[in-house]
């Protein structure tokens, strides 16, 4: 067996590469554009080049779910002088469709239920469900790790590397309001009634600031830098927090799932400042899965990445290129200005000196520039050089085999919510090549871990018990003794993304939840 050590030395924090969670923004609503009168005279088109059509004349893009548009239905594409809304009506042919503006979007759902059958009036155990997937309004491309969740909770999720998200809704929701940012993009939100039981395709318009619009003169990298780290006791709470999450890790060998194991976690989260106290964790509930038999003649464990997870909070453990007596090791450039919601960020590029023969990072640090919070990270140590420090992820070699890292990448997010700033979002992803001694050919092996937080609450929240404690430090898919295929309940978790997917359903095993009809 070949474990492979999550810890990172404390001149190697653990950082990750994630987009920051946060959801406050505020939402204009306009009907006015409903009432407007257009005129058209395309003649007949398909329904999606028809909204195309009326997105290019109006500036308004359209959100809605695709299972109830058939985008390729001919229509009739002809009106003169006629309401925006009786277009809609008229080309959809769907009389239970409704619509609704928000910001420069349109929002084609279902009719909310009849009073007879309130959402409200769900029986308490009963969950609905807001899925989709976030892209980018004009390429369409997926956006990775895009922040999803509730805005006067703190409940939440996060996109998966498909862009896919799913977030489960109890009957106290309903009245909520669904927020969704990414970095560099204008906020989105929308009613969660609104939301419920579609499926989205939520497109999100990217926003260009120009540098010299905002005032940054004088602004020197490093002191943004010592700014942010002086603001974390403020910016990141003086009292404890306990989060629920959701945490997945697994190892491919070859592209083969080898090893998945994946679990609802409870963090109980230290204060920022003022305490001695550390983070702990508890696994509210966990599954595996094995794809290794006697016939492999190496196969991989990753140990501690429980652990990795708490240590990559580089606001509380400090980032090494944050710190003040590292800061000489690094190069600092600030490249850029993005918006995140109502607030905007700088963008930090960081990359080790041409004269430091040890392996550091590269990467960039968005950090906001109204309170110098730390929204995002994202990292990778030096590749020319990673190869000084496999002793630091690779133990107990399997006799007769050479393993060495080829790659390590790190992203780590924060969501700001009612002005303090929490973990969202974790994620390592690392590369490693095995060969046996006299041999030609390597063996790769890729392993990821991904910590997402879904729920926060500061209210009676206390350490847990020693005997609750996970075995951060242990190999954590030989802690967990069983796969049960009716698993999570009403608890959130990722949805896996293709490749993880096929992986899986190549597994001769049926995946209840990763199957294609799954929320």
């Amino acid at each position: 067996m070949l474990p492979i050590n999550g810890f990172i030395f404390k001149r190697y924090p653990a950082i990750a590469l994630l987009f920051l969670l946060i959801l406050p923004q505020r939402t204009d609503c306009q009907r006015s554009i409903l009432d407007s009168t257009f005129t058209f005279r395309t003649g007949i088109v398909k329904t999606g080049n028809a909204l195309d059509i009326i997105t290019r004349q109006t500036g308004y893009n359209f959100t809605y779910d695709s299972r109830i548009i058939d985008a390729e239905k001919k229509t009739e594409m002809t009106f003169r002088d006629t309401k925006l809304a009786v277009v809609l009506d008229s080309i959809l042919g769907n009389d239970s469709l409704v619509f609704s503006v928000i910001n420069k979007y349109i929002i084609i759902s279902r009719a909310e239920k009849p009073p007879s059958q309130p959402v409200d009036s769900l029986s308490a155990g009963e969950v609905n469900y807001i899925t989709g997937v976030i892209v980018d309004d004009e390429t369409l491309e997926p956006l990775p790790f895009a922040t999803i969740g509730l805005k006067n909770t703190g409940r939440g999720t996060v996109s998966n590397n498909n862009g896919e998200f799913g977030l489960k809704i109890t009957p106290h929701l309903v009245n909520d309001t669904l927020s969704v940012s990414y970095l560099g993009y204008f906020g989105r939100e929308m009613p969660v009634k609104q939301a419920l039981g579609n499926n989205f395709t939520i497109s999100m318009k990217r926003e260009f600031i120009s540098i010299p619009e905002i005032i940054i003169r004088n602004q020197i990298p490093q002191e943004l830098i010592s700014k942010a780290r002086l603001a974390i006791p403020h910016n990141y709470g003086r009292t404890p927090a306990l989060l629920t999450g959701f945490y997945r890790e697994g190892v491919l060998k070859k592209h083969e799932l080898q090893t998945y194991s994946e679990a609802i976690l409870q963090v109980y989260k230290s204060a920022y400042s003022g305490t001695l106290l550390s983070d702990q964790i508890k696994v509210y509930k966990s599954r595996k899965i094995e794809n290794t038999d006697l016939s492999d003649t190496l196969a991989v464990r990753l140990k501690a990445g429980l652990s990795t997870c708490l240590e990559l909070d580089g606001a509380k453990n400090i980032f090494d290129f944050l710190t003040s007596e590292s800061m000489t090791d690094y190069s600092y450039r600030m490249t850029d200005i993005v918006t995140y919601d109502d607030e905007a960020a700088y963008a930090i590029e960081f990359e080790q000196r041409e004269d430091v023969d040890m392996p550091l990072y590269k990467g960039t640090i968005y950090i906001n520039t109204a309170d110098y919070g730390i929204l995002h990270a994202e990292f990778e140590l030096n590749q020319s050089l990673i190869h000084k420090m496999k002793d630091s992820f690779v133990s107990n070699s399997s006799r007769g085999f050479n393993t060495w890292p080829v790659s390590v990448k790190y992203s780590v997010s924060y969501r700001k919510m009612n002005d303090r700033y929490f973990l969202s979002h974790v994620r390592g992803d690392l590369v490693f090549s095995s060969n046996q001694k006299k041999k030609l050919f390597n063996t790769q092996f890729s392993v990821f871990f991904e910590l997402a937080i879904t729920e926060i609450e500061l209210k009676n929240v206390t350490r847990f018990e020693k005997e609750e404690l996970a075995p951060v430090h242990s190999i954590f898919s030989k802690t967990i003794n069983s796969y049960d295929p009716l698993f999570w309940g009403n608890q959130d978790f990722l949805r896996p993304e293709d490749n993880l997917l096929q992986a899986l359903k190549n597994m001769n095993m049926r995946l209840q939840e990763f199957s294609e009809k799954t929320p």
